[in-house]
């Protein structure tokens, strides 16, 4: 993408989340985004095919500030799998700011709506937190995989895919109220503990 097209796209981006924070997922109709972004409808569609689009970048940009903040200020305890649950939580912090995007993520996750791998990119982040590998995290350029170099087959990293299934499903419980995310954290521990102890 041109540089114009790629500050047009951070610009439906983030006007897309303004309406979600302001009137949630509903709030985020195609023709509105393209209004307040000033684009027209049809060049809304050529970046989004659909709203589930639109509301995967959303939450990608969100990940992405998730990203940059544990670079930033990457967890400190001593064991990974207390670092592993640091960056978690940090996530479900992060998605429950807007419950209604987190909630319409899980739904494109389930129902496979679209392409999107949430599970790897954050078992991709809570891998080189609980290595204490972030080295290059959050500098990969737009396109490219910012965890190149990462063996996804090691029994360490389906350890840690299996903690990152564990999340998702404890936050599918937290958008259906049936937990709250200090019972998460208690979860998330002892399945941390168990699934991450030959770190």
């Amino acid at each position: 993408m041109s540089r114009s097209q790629t500050q047009r796209r951070k610009r439906i981006v983030q006007t897309a989340a303004a309406l979600a924070v302001r009137g949630g997922v509903e709030a985020m109709q195609m023709r509105s985004v393209a209004e307040r972004a000033g684009v027209a409808l049809g060049t809304l569609y050529r970046y989004f095919p659909s709203k589930m689009d639109l509301v995967v970048a959303v939450v990608t940009e969100e990940l992405d500030l998730l990203e940059g903040g544990i670079v930033r200020r990457p967890p400190t305890a001593d064991s990974p799998a207390e670092r592993a649950v640091d960056v978690l939580l940090r996530a479900t912090r992060g998605l429950m700011r807007e419950p209604e995007l987190a909630d319409a993520l899980i739904r494109s996750l389930i129902m496979a709506e679209v392409k999107i791998e949430l599970d790897v990119r954050i078992s991709d982040l809570v891998w080189r937190v609980a290595t204490g590998n972030l080295e290059g995290a959050g500098t990969a350029p737009p396109g490219e995989d910012p965890a190149a170099g990462v063996d996804r087959t090691g029994a360490g990293y389906v350890l840690v895919g299996s903690l990152t299934s564990v999340w998702i499903f404890e936050l599918v419980e937290v958008l259906k109220g049936r937990r709250d995310v200090d019972e998460v954290e208690r979860r998330l521990r002892t399945a941390a503990e168990h699934l991450l102890v030959a770190f």
